[in-house]
């Protein structure tokens, strides 16, 4: 039976911080309280990402803390404000050795036995693209990053053995670069054989990876992001994501592999042999809040590739979801993403109602009351989604038909048939749209019974419908704007 991540993001910095606070001591990823562990559990989570649990040292930190952009975001945010609650980028690390705050490595190997012990998976960063101004290989291999021999933009000075080179700091090539990292250059082959030793000591320590910014790293982005700089010596040849996984593979075939993608190189990366990859335009049509759009560009994606998409409304990249999505559009968006096949992310604040993103590189929150509406209404949608067949099993997306020539309203409809068991299936149904909708929803029913009974497990809807009916037909729906429900099917005779 297959089983759909449902993923939990914790900033173990501030997660941490909180946990010591609460109790008046300090708390490390080895004696974190057994309630954490119930607590995921009991929302029905299957993965922990435990985001920033690698060093960072101090070069990385004065880049963050010289900051004028972070120290007014800080001052914004935090109450009592001082540079010091600036630790630095957790993407700009220093070595993939956990942070002595947090325990060291032997902490994180204890936590991560509780948590297969509650049932649950560890996923950890990897960051194929730079790596921070404190690694020990900017010293000692200064040549394994992007490098030139004359300054140029986005450059610093860089004296190794006889030679000063100007290595480059890491960047997407849309902004600009980041200052506290350096540009790793994966055409090299001896670069790529210590990035593929590092990712298999990754591997080591968790069940699943997160590869930051994958896509940058593929040959095509590669080569047009740098072409300004001389080619590298010994150069690689091929894919350094083939060759990367396949080396994961060779000792880890259970790990699995998420690529943070953009740009519409999903498929890329998947063909690669990522088990997950981002669905950024998922969450860009949500934000512009475009039903079409929405349903059209699921509609458009083969099952294979719905079940590979990781999706979510908010993760430490974009605002909170409370910030942008009104209680009505929240519980609909939140519905569809549970209610999808392949990799759901919920982020850590997220299901309180949060409203205040923190940069990664602060160590601390500020005090955020949330809303307890929208905590009762994930309480609700987590709870029923337990209950029912979604996440698990065979996943149909249905295309919904009109109910009437002249009646569009069908287009904004998001509609999911979940099954597991011979007897039973469940149907997800969610209205984008803000106005009342009718569509057909095409459901696919086992020749068992001649009637089947729906039971609403978001509200207290109850029917009974013909099996012919509904093979002929599909199931009428009348229904609200932003309505949400999951319609549970057993037989009625």
């Amino acid at each position: 039976m297959a089983t759909h991540p449902l993923i939990y993001e914790i900033n173990a910095r501030c997660w941490l911080g909180e946990l010591s606070e609460a109790r008046g001591e300090p708390v490390d990823l080895a004696h974190v309280p057994e309630g954490e562990f119930l607590r995921w559990m009991r929302m029905g989570f299957t993965h922990v990402w435990l985001m920033g649990v690698w060093e960072v040292g101090p070069r990385a930190r004065a880049e963050a803390r010289g900051s004028r952009e972070l120290q007014r975001e800080g001052r914004t945010l935090l109450a009592g404000f001082q540079s010091a609650d600036l630790a630095g980028s957790p993407y700009a690390i220093a070595g993939y050795r956990v942070a002595p705050a947090f325990g060291g490595d032997d902490a994180l190997r204890r936590f991560r036995q509780e948590l297969n012990r509650h049932g649950l998976r560890l996923v950890l960063d990897f960051v194929p693209n730079h790596l921070g101004l404190d690694h020990p290989w900017v010293q000692a291999h200064p040549d394994w990053f992007v490098h030139a021999r004359s300054p140029l933009p986005g450059t610093f000075r860089q004296t190794g053995g006889a030679s000063t080179l100007w290595l480059a700091h890491g960047r997407d090539p849309n902004f600009p670069p980041w200052p506290d990292t350096v540009q790793l250059d994966v055409r090299r082959s001896d670069t790529r054989a210590a990035l593929i030793t590092e990712l298999l000591a990754v591997a080591a320590r968790c069940d699943a990876i997160r590869c930051d910014m994958a896509m940058l790293v593929l040959e095509e982005v590669f080569d047009r992001s740098w072409a300004g700089f001389p080619p590298a010596s010994s150069r690689a040849s091929g894919e350094f994501w083939a060759e990367a996984i396949q080396a994961v593979r060779a000792v880890r075939r259970d790990v699995e592999l998420i690529a943070e993608v953009y740009w519409d190189l999903e498929p890329r990366l998947l063909s690669l042999g990522f088990d997950y990859a981002y669905d950024k335009r998922f969450y860009d049509h949500l934000v512009t809040q475009s039903p079409a759009a929405v349903v059209q560009h699921l509609e458009s994606q083969p099952a294979e590739m719905q079940a590979r998409s990781l999706r979510f409304l908010e993760n430490h990249d974009e605002q909170r979801a409370a910030q942008v999505w009104p209680a009505r559009t929240h519980q609909a968006a939140a519905l569809l993403l549970l209610g999808l096949p392949g990799a759901r992310l919920l982020h850590e604040g997220q299901l309180e109602g949060l409203r205040r993103r923190v940069p990664v590189q602060l160590k601390r929150r500020p005090t955020d009351p949330g809303d307890p509406q929208i905590t009762e209404m994930y309480s609700r949608l987590l709870e029923a989604v337990q209950r029912s067949a979604v996440g698990r099993g065979e996943a149909r997306w249905l295309r919904a038909r009109p109910a009437a020539p002249d009646n569009p309203s069908h287009r904004a409809f998001a509609l999911v048939q979940w099954q597991v068991r011979p007897d039973a299936f469940d149907l997800v149904v969610v209205n984008l749209s803000p106005s009342q909708g009718q569509a057909f929803a095409p459901v696919v029913v086992p020749p068992i019974a001649q009637r089947w009974r729906l039971s609403g497990l978001l509200g207290p809807e109850a029917y009974e419908r013909d099996s012919a009916d509904l093979r002929q037909r599909g199931l009428f729906l009348d229904v609200p704007g932003y309505a949400t429900q999951i319609f549970h099917f057993t037989r009625a005779g």
